[in-house]
């Protein structure tokens, strides 16, 4: 039988990005994410569930994501769950534990403190960051150009 392991999730960040190395040299952050849903019950009440999940990303993504968002900035993530089990060192019983393991991602919103400027939230402007990072997928090609000399099609060619 065929499986599927996606999830999507937007939401805030609960702390800053803990970034670690392998002795490889391999990058690891670990996240905390907060997801709100919100609905209104059979009472007319609004109400607000939170959800709390732990991802883990790594390589360039880590590094990318514990440079630029603290805790409070919006993330776009995109990845698979993973199930970690251990037994407890203290009691000695079995523990688990379902996360996320970060495959793309997507700054969304703007800073948590709402200003402007240069800072850990700002990306550089000389374009060396995405806005979407992907694991090993290839960047998409830039379009080909609309006519021969590389300009915008004429309004003519446009179908709607």
């Amino acid at each position: 039988m065929a499986s599927f392991n996606k999830v999507i999730l937007a939401g805030n960040l609960t702390r800053d990005p803990e970034l670690r190395y392998t002795p490889k040299g391999t990058a690891i952050a670990k996240l905390s994410m907060a997801v709100n849903r919100k609905w209104t019950g059979e009472d007319g009440q609004t109400r607000e569930e939170v959800t709390y999940v732990d991802i883990d990303a790594f390589g360039k993504q880590a590094e990318v994501i514990s440079q630029y968002l603290r805790k409070g900035g919006g993330l776009l993530a995109e990845g698979r769950l993973k199930l970690d089990q251990w037994d407890d060192k203290q009691t000695g019983q079995k523990r688990s534990r379902l996360g996320v393991v970060l495959e793309s991602f997507t700054f969304i919103g703007g800073r948590p403190d709402g200003s402007a400027g240069s800072g850990p939230m700002s990306p550089p402007s000389s374009g060396s960051v995405p806005g979407r990072v992907t694991g090993n997928r290839p960047a998409p090609a830039a379009p080909a150009p609309a006519d021969a000399e590389g300009g915008p099609p004429d309004d003519d060619d446009v179908p709607f």
